[in-house]
């Protein structure tokens, strides 16, 4: 049977494609859009059986005539950028796309996994799976809130498994192409590998500098929880991907600049140690991001650990120490 996996050639994607050629799995349509045609080193040591440009993939979706006994749809395709400001390409590209995916896979009787957003919950606090917490603000993170409620529509007469994942700020390998929307950690690893340093923003909405805070999940879990609602097709329902802990950005930058210390045989130092050793700078706060900034996050996972998930998910120390590595030996 073949596995379809949109967006196969972006961060999340490309881990997923990844990861089912370690279960064995090479029978996969790798649907994308190159027109950043540097995506394409994401797949170069995966194992795919076709690859699609996503309209052509659409046209065969919306006509009916894909050939192909298809197992399950992992939907990682989307403009990620929160910065966007074209409101008709992020709803075309992002909700109707979507849609179109959701209504072929319910006729087809397909499992359908895709990329949801905690962008949808905007400035609250509260970050629970239920429509009183959700007001996104800014454009991305509407599409991707009214094609979640599309699906609460869907799931009351459902033909097949459906699964939103709320991903909350997720890093690791494979996302180098994603430029300034890549994680901190990522930029962090370059910049104290360029210059030394890391640069943080000052404080802003009542948290001192570097002490905003979000829930950072590494794309290694990220990934085990697509196979694990794969693995269990019984399961539906629309749920948050984080590791149900929020960190400040100071931590990463830590961890990302302990890491790199580490590669080079210099011992590990704290926040004070690293700020006194010039390490760790902050920035003036962009005036575009006032009002449109999430501060905190802090995902509500017990819906999640409620449908069985168990495994412990890593914490920024365990996952970018990890991260650092790949991207060191990336660079060699």
């Amino acid at each position: 049977m073949t596995y379809i996996v949109t967006g196969a050639a972006g961060f999340i994607g490309a881990n997923l494609v990844k990861a089912l050629n370690e279960r064995g799995i090479t029978d996969i349509v790798a649907v994308d859009n190159l027109a950043n045609a540097g995506k394409f080193r994401n797949l170069v040591d995966c194992e795919i059986s076709e690859y699609l440009d996503k309209t052509t993939f659409l046209d065969l979706i919306e006509s009916g005539t894909i050939d192909a006994d298809i197992a399950a749809i992992f939907h990682e395709g989307a403009c990620s950028d929160t910065m966007e400001t074209d409101g008709r390409y992020m709803m075309e590209n992002n909700y109707r796309y979507s849609l179109a995916l959701l209504e072929y896979c319910q006729e087809e009787d397909v499992p359908f996994l895709y990329a949801s957003s905690a962008s949808v919950y905007g400035g609250g606090s509260i970050f629970k799976e239920s429509r009183e917490f959700e007001a996104p603000l800014n454009v991305y993170g509407y599409s991707k809130f009214l094609f979640d409620q599309a699906v609460r529509r869907t799931m009351h007469d459902q033909s097949a498994q459906i699964v939103g994942f709320r991903y909350f700020n997720v890093y690791g390998p494979r996302e180098s192409h994603k430029g300034r929307m890549a994680s901190v950690a990522f930029h962090f690893f370059n910049q104290y590998r360029a210059g030394g340093k890391v640069r943080l923003f000052e404080g802003c909405d009542g948290h001192a500098d570097g002490e905003q805070r979000r829930d950072f999940i590494s794309v290694e879990d990220v990934v085990k929880v697509n196979l694990f609602f794969l693995d269990h097709p019984k399961l539906s329902g629309i749920f948050n991907l984080g590791a149900g802990r929020s960190q400040s950005f100071n931590d990463v930058a830590v961890a990302a600049v302990n890491a790199c210390r580490a590669g080079d045989d210099k011992p590990a130092l704290d926040l004070a140690g690293l700020k006194a050793a010039g390490a760790i700078e902050y920035i003036a706060f962009p005036e575009q991001l006032k009002g449109k900034y999430q501060s905190f996050t802090q995902a509500d996972v017990a819906n999640l650990r409620e449908a069985g998930y168990a495994e412990e998910f890593l914490t920024v120390e365990q996952g970018v120490a990890r991260y650092v590595e790949w991207l060191a030996k990336a660079r060699e």
